[in-house]
């Protein structure tokens, strides 16, 4: 697995360039060897953040940790994402297990949400790719986003899955 590290309002030492290769190498054991991690090192303050992105399989996988220390946020993201990973493959698992088709397309980029303004401030691009609304949930919670745009598999429109407040989800159809 390849890792390019980045930092954003910091230099990062060879020491930490090193350690962060080492805890993300652990990661190789469940993605091939072309797969590319793409680590985010910032500080805002006294907040540390690490910020890991792994497309896998046709998905994303992304884990983001704040702390007061570097090394603290870079463990805690890497148990993010052995976690990430392994509910991933169980959930595969049992799918095959089943019977169920499991569709191979590219990876879909979902907008973040943003801050409410009264303008619009950005704006982004994705391709939209046919899953069922599983396999959004999936994704969705694999990128850690509050809401996911999506083409439904089974009608062929353009759906809406949010998380409710709740914990559970909602999706939004076009009439």
């Amino acid at each position: 697995m390849r890792i390019s590290i980045s930092g954003k309002n910091l230099d990062i030492s060879t020491y930490m360039r090193e350690t962060a290769e080492k805890k993300l190498s652990k990661l190789s054991k469940f993605f091939p060897q072309d797969a590319e991690a793409q680590v985010s090192l910032s500080v805002e303050k006294n907040r540390h953040i690490v910020e890991v992105t792994v497309p896998y399989e046709g998905r994303i996988i992304r884990a983001e940790e704040t702390s007061g220390d570097m090394y603290a946020s870079l463990d805690n993201v890497v148990s993010k994402l052995e976690k990430q990973v392994q509910r991933y493959r169980t959930r595969q698992d049992k799918k095959r297990r089943s019977g169920e088709v499991i569709a191979d397309f590219a990876p879909t980029t979902p907008e973040e949400p943003e801050a409410f303004t009264p303008q619009i401030v950005r704006t982004k691009r994705f391709d939209i790719r046919p899953m069922s609304e599983e396999e959004a949930m999936l994704q969705m919670e694999m990128l850690g986003h509050s809401f996911f745009v999506f083409e439904n598999a089974e009608t062929g429109l353009v759906n809406v899955l949010y998380q409710r407040k709740d914990g559970n989800y909602g999706l939004i159809e076009p009439a």
